[in-house]
């Protein structure tokens, strides 16, 4: 997983704001960069229960009285890929985005790490067995190889989606929205959005290497600045605030584009283009839409990416940015009474076009208020 970063201005249903220069200083490392957890050495890195581990011929060792082991850091979204071995009858857990006090299983989230195979748990709830989030979602089973032997597990956290695989298989793909826990137990801090990770030790011996985590945390915020279209370090300018360089008009929908020859969508193409040059213009640095025409759309195409948006709309107005095709975050104007009967309390933010989860704003609109203010969303 890779991830390229993106900066611009939006394509509004009136003006946009411009492209900020801010600088990040060294938050501006390209995300998606692997970072070590664990350096096969030592514990540099980690907190809590140093003595109950050991590093031993680069192999993180849980020992039988090992407990919690914390990383330093904190992480919100992140790909965390590791090998663990487990030792018969083994009874282990990982925490994330979980707080340095509280149980990681309700004080954030518990990933469980078990011998399934031991006779001693043939009688456990679903969701306590390998890769459950404990209390909350049962893992598929079936993939765990035995004792002794080594296992690749992959977790995948962006947002309010968790997504675990265990040696090369989905065990558990879930949406923190969606999740009623399954212990009928409360779980307060189910849905935080960032924490530390943790190694829980329950009495067992359990191996961990090759720990590398991907970071996919979110750049800190910058200041808008409609004078300059300098992007700031690691971010690619989608906008030069000179002219339409980069761009193109929309053709269709994917599924129809897919269906046409190459003469079809050649000729398509060169009209889309035509309107595009008609109703979108550049003016004081800003990406000017009349409200006339149709969609524009990026000439290359992206596949997983951070994008900053500056972005300013009319009374009434509806706009949004499609990501990939589908979904399309909504631009929308809390004052519009009828908007408001469609969903327009969801926010701007909101994935319209996303109907499976995950597609609501963390922040919604709380009143009518004027509109025409410069707004920012990533």
């Amino acid at each position: 997983m890779s991830t390229t970063r993106l900066h611009t201005l939006l394509l509004g249903v009136a003006l946009v704001a411009g492209v900020p220069p801010a600088a990040l200083g060294a938050s501006a490392a390209a995300p998606g960069s692997a970072i070590d957890l664990f350096n096969g050495r030592d514990l540099a890195g980690w907190e809590g229960d140093t003595n109950g581990y050991r590093a031993v011929d680069g192999v993180l060792v849980c020992t039988p009285q090992g407990r919690r082991l914390y990383t330093s850091r904190e992480y919100s979204d992140f790909e965390l890929i590791f090998e663990f071995k487990l030792s018969p009858g083994a009874n282990n857990g990982l925490g994330i985005r979980a707080p340095r006090q509280g149980n990681p299983a309700y004080a954030g989230m518990e990933l469980q790490i078990l011998d399934n195979h031991a006779e001693r748990y043939e009688t456990l709830k679903p969701w306590q067995y390998h890769g459950s989030i404990y209390g909350c979602v049962a893992a598929e089973r079936g993939h765990l190889n035995e004792p002794g032997e080594w296992n690749r597990q992959r977790v995948i956290c962006i947002g309010d989606h968790v997504k675990v695989a265990l040696n090369g298989h989905v065990i558990v793909d879930a949406w923190l929205d969606k999740i009623e826990p399954a212990d009928g137990k409360s779980h307060p801090e189910l849905k935080r959005t960032t924490g530390h990770i943790v190694v829980c030790g329950h009495g067992s011996r359990v191996e961990f290497r090759n720990l590398e985590l991907r970071d996919f945390s979110m750049s800190p915020p910058f200041p808008a600045s409609p004078a300059d279209s300098t992007p700031p370090p690691g971010f690619e300018a989608l906008f030069n605030g000179k002219d339409l360089t980069g761009w193109k008009g929309l053709v269709k929908n994917p599924k129809a584009r897919a269906q046409m020859t190459p003469a079809e969508l050649a000729a398509a193409q060169a009209q889309a283009d035509e309107r595009m040059r008609t109703h979108w213009s550049v003016a004081d640095g800003q990406l000017v839409f009349d409200g006339k025409g149709q969609n524009l759309c990026t000439r290359k195409l992206y596949g997983d990416f951070e994008c900053y948006i500056d972005w300013k709309i009319p009374p009434h107005a509806d706009s949004g940015v499609y990501l990939r095709g589908t979904p399309q975050v909504q631009i929308w104007d809390p004052t519009n009474e009828n908007q408001w009967k469609h969903g327009a309390d969801q926010g701007s933010g909101a994935l319209w076009n996303n109907r499976k989860a995950g597609n609501r704003p963390l922040v919604k609109p709380t009143s009518r208020s004027a509109s025409g203010t410069p707004s920012s969303f990533a």
